[in-house]
């Protein structure tokens, strides 16, 4: 299928810099953004979320864009990009974390890439992990995710290069409804209308990432609201062209509904009418099962446990996602201009 292209804009690039709390890394990230759109005559935005250390401090110290969400509560993976993208002119958008620096090379070979394919609305690249002890590292490397090789992908996770005419026809360019899955969210959205996703053999960014103890982690995900991101992707995708590809393209949305089966075994256990102690022993039985094999599995007992109490939280997650109201994602977002360079 042939895409229209979108009318002309005022600048190649946007580079959208999403941000929160980011001081530590977000001079690499601008001076990085900026090396990269100098050559094309694009833009560099950066869309922070109400950050409360020095990031705004030390990005206004560059010749961009500063945008901040106006109210702090909203603040959530996928309402970054989309402010960003409120204020972007560019005929192509990357999207970068903060904690991200771009490295050379990539979007040249990118621009050429879309340019002489005009059936693909996305390009990513390989993304250098700096942190390569951290627990989000160590589990994509253990799943081994297909998407992150070079080749065409389902979805361009850790940042990538869109065409304004693709996102537009896709809608928007990141649910603010979203607390994580942002990316896969717009890319089953592409999909659906026939735009297709590519990862180049070419260096993008390094990541440095940030890591905490495992069951830290888990709670700080859970009092974020990170853990609800697939649930508000199914809701949000609930009625339309893109649901199935939604179904069909987490691995993950399997597993959580198995350890809801298992919890409702368990329950119906518990509160149907049983001989005891046998009903008692079908009960431990099936309560203990998972972490037997998963103990099997891993060689760990404490890997076990951690990946059963990871799994009940996800799905905990999933249902609070499902559950959680959410505003229409073309709404515009309430914003400050803090720093404009035009």
């Amino acid at each position: 299928m042939n895409h229209p292209e979108s009318q002309a804009t005022s600048c190649k690039v946007s580079i959208i810099i999403k941000a929160l709390n980011e001081e530590k890394r977000i001079v690499d990230a601008v001076e990085s953004a900026l090396a990269a759109v100098q050559i094309f005559g694009g833009e560099v935005i950066l869309a922070d979320s109400c950050s409360t250390d020095r990031t705004v401090e030390l990005a206004s110290a560059y010749p961009i864009r500063i945008v901040q969400l106006a109210n702090a509560s909203e603040r959530c993976c996928g309402i970054g990009p989309q402010l960003g993208y409120q204020h972007a002119r560019g005929e192509f958008v990357y999207i970068l974390d903060g904690d991200m620096k771009m490295l050379p090379g990539f979007l040249p070979q990118a621009l050429a890439f879309m340019e002489t394919h005009p059936d693909v609305g996305g390009v990513g690249g390989q993304v250098v992990e700096m942190n390569t002890t951290s627990l989000e590292y160590l589990a994509r490397v253990e799943r081994g995710m297909s998407h992150m090789q070079a080749g065409e992908v389902d979805r361009l996770d850790m940042g990538g290069l869109y065409r304004r005419a693709a996102v537009e026809q896709a809608g928007y360019f990141s649910d603010r409804n979203l607390h994580s899955y942002e990316e896969f969210d717009l890319a089953v959205r592409l999909r659906a209308n026939s735009w297709r996703l590519w990862r180049l053999a070419v260096e993008a960014v390094q990541h440095h990432g940030h890591d905490a103890p495992p069951y830290q982690l888990l709670m700080r995900r859970w009092r974020s609201g990170y853990i609800c991101g697939l649930g508000e992707v199914l809701r949000a995708a609930w009625g339309r062209s893109h649901f199935k590809l939604v179904l069909t393209g987490v691995r993950e949305l399997r597993l959580y509904a198995a350890v809801l089966l298992w919890w409702l075994v368990l329950l119906s256990i518990w509160v149907l009418p049983a001989q005891w102690p046998q009903g008692l022993a079908l009960f431990l039985f099936i309560a203990v099962a998972p972490f037997v094999l998963m103990t099997w599995r891993k060689r760990s007992a404490s890997k076990a446990i951690f990946s059963v109490v990871s799994w009940c939280f996800n799905a905990a997650g999933l249902l609070r996602g499902m559950l959680r109201p959410q505003q229409p994602a073309c709404d515009r977002i309430a914003s400050v201009q803090v720093r404009n360079t035009y």
